[in-house]
């Protein structure tokens, strides 16, 4: 296979996971609602534990079969993996750091490896420094599928932020940090989902904040909105002013230093 191959397929392989994660974060919207007819509500949070068990285990066998892909390529390829998993160990031990609230110094590489290589590596960078510090942390649970979607999603889209004229100018510097908050809020809001429809069973609609059978799409929305302002909006605010200050502080320097890993791993003699 050749490496351009190997990252189409690597491509593909991610879009369909991101694609079962979306939808398995947002079923709590829109199953109700077709659920709810011929009483079946109760059903669906069986079928919801069962998605969760099956997203888990075809998350951690594609990223297998991303990193097989990788390696299979060119010397620079293999190379690459062995640099992505020295950078995972290297994150996956900050995630011991005490930290206030949300704020978590793993972010920064995160958003950096995908920012500096590419939505193939930045979405492994994320997902597997999340498994790997759950296995050092003992957090392994039925959340950690979720938060290795959601960490390799932050990944993934800093590929998409465009370049400056110069490596870690100020530019480029800035707007890291701008998508460094925004990713900040959002991992919660995307994280909250996973417990949202268990947070509070029993309560009726008038408790205005939590997921009850029969919803309607947009009560549900209203709800989750109201739920996340209320419970998770000042801890993720820390997790969003960690990830700014410190791709202000260390920004520059870790994205010169990764481009040149970059260009070093990738470069090839010209032949005339």
């Amino acid at each position: 296979m050749s490496s351009s191959g190997g990252r189409s397929s690597s491509r593909i392989l991610i879009a369909i996971i991101s694609l079962l994660g979306v939808s398995s974060f947002l079923y709590p919207f829109f199953l109700p609602a077709l659920a709810g007819v011929g009483g079946q509500a109760g059903r669906s949070g069986l079928e919801a534990q069962l998605v969760f068990t099956a997203l888990g285990i075809g998350c951690l066998v594609a990223l297998l079969l991303v990193i097989q892909e990788s390696a299979a390529g060119t010397r620079g390829a293999s190379r690459m993996v062995a640099l992505l998993g020295a950078l995972v160990a290297i994150d996956a031990t900050l995630r011991l750091v005490p930290t206030l609230l949300g704020a978590s110094p793993i972010f920064l590489l995160i958003i950096l490896v995908g920012f500096t290589y590419g939505s193939d590596l930045g979405f492994l960078m994320g997902a597997l420094t999340m498994l790997v510090s759950a296995l050092l942390t003992g957090g392994v649970g039925p959340w950690l599928p979720y938060q290795m979607l959601g960490a390799g999603w932050v990944g993934l889209t800093a590929a998409w932020l465009p370049r400056g004229r110069e490596p870690g100018d100020r530019a480029e510097i800035l707007r890291l940090a701008a998508f460094g908050a925004a990713w900040g809020l959002l991992y919660g809001a995307i994280l909250n989902l996973t417990e949202w429809p268990w947070a509070a069973p029993g309560l009726d609609t008038s408790a205005g904040l939590y997921w009850v059978p029969g919803m309607g799409v947009g009560e549900a929305f209203a709800a989750y909105g109201r739920f996340y302002l209320t419970t998770s909006l000042l801890y993720d605010a820390f997790r969003a002013a960690a990830n700014v200050a410190l791709i202000l502080a260390l920004g520059r320097p870790l994205v010169r230093l990764l481009d040149r890993y970059r260009d070093r791993f990738t470069w090839r003699p010209w032949i005339a």
